[in-house]
């Protein structure tokens, strides 16, 4: 098992990332949670890491902060919740977001995220209540560094939402919600995602 991942990150496509550890890159998928911590291009990046062994493929899963690692490794563990939809879940709301939805039985804002049906939520509600207890954990917040410039930022956004589950009509309608003023990819992909929180 791969448990962190330290290098300089070589490119950020949300939900994909490239680490650059001495010379040898790893592709990582990331929710939008630790995207919005990331670093610039080629500066350092410390994530945890998670791998996912399937028949076809071998998928490197990263995270900012322990908790986001161990909440994602939770999730999967619930039935009729694979890592697409875990990642997605740690895309719409925060760990502290799911666990306010879990202790509230909030099944109406866990349904918001895609890939999210009524029973699945309700299943999450319930199987998630005492797991919880156990995720607390050190965090590691990656220093914040300049963001992508506006060329390609909504067509990145749009992509990274797309790969989230959101249908392309759906993406189009959320990003013309977003203030024109708002041109970083992560900025973009925060307040879509926050538009459709709501």
């Amino acid at each position: 098992m791969i448990g962190f991942l330290r290098g300089k990150l070589a490119a950020k496509h949300p939900p994909q990332l490239l680490v650059d550890v001495g010379g040898v890159g790893y592709e990582v998928e990331a929710p939008m949670s630790t995207f919005y911590g990331l670093p610039g291009v080629g500066a350092e990046v410390h994530l945890f890491t998670h791998l996912v062994v399937r028949e076809d493929a071998h998928v490197l899963f990263g995270f900012g902060t322990e908790r986001e690692r161990s909440l994602f490794r939770e999730l999967i563990k619930v039935s009729g919740v694979g890592p697409r939809i875990a990642l997605a879940i740690l895309s719409g709301v925060t760990v502290d977001e799911f666990h306010r939805c879990v202790e509230a039985q909030d099944v109406a804002s866990l349904v918001r995220v895609p890939g999210i049906g009524r029973k699945t939520a309700e299943r999450l509600v319930i199987e998630m209540r005492d797991r919880l207890k156990g995720l607390a954990g050190p965090a590691f917040v990656p220093g914040a560094g300049p963001s992508s410039g506006p060329g390609g930022a909504q067509a990145e956004a749009f992509a990274a939402l797309v790969a989230l589950g959101y249908k392309p009509p759906e993406v189009t309608r959320l990003l013309q919600k977003v203030d024109a003023s708002v041109t970083s990819t992560e900025e973009l992909i925060r307040h879509a995602l926050r538009a459709a929180a709501s």
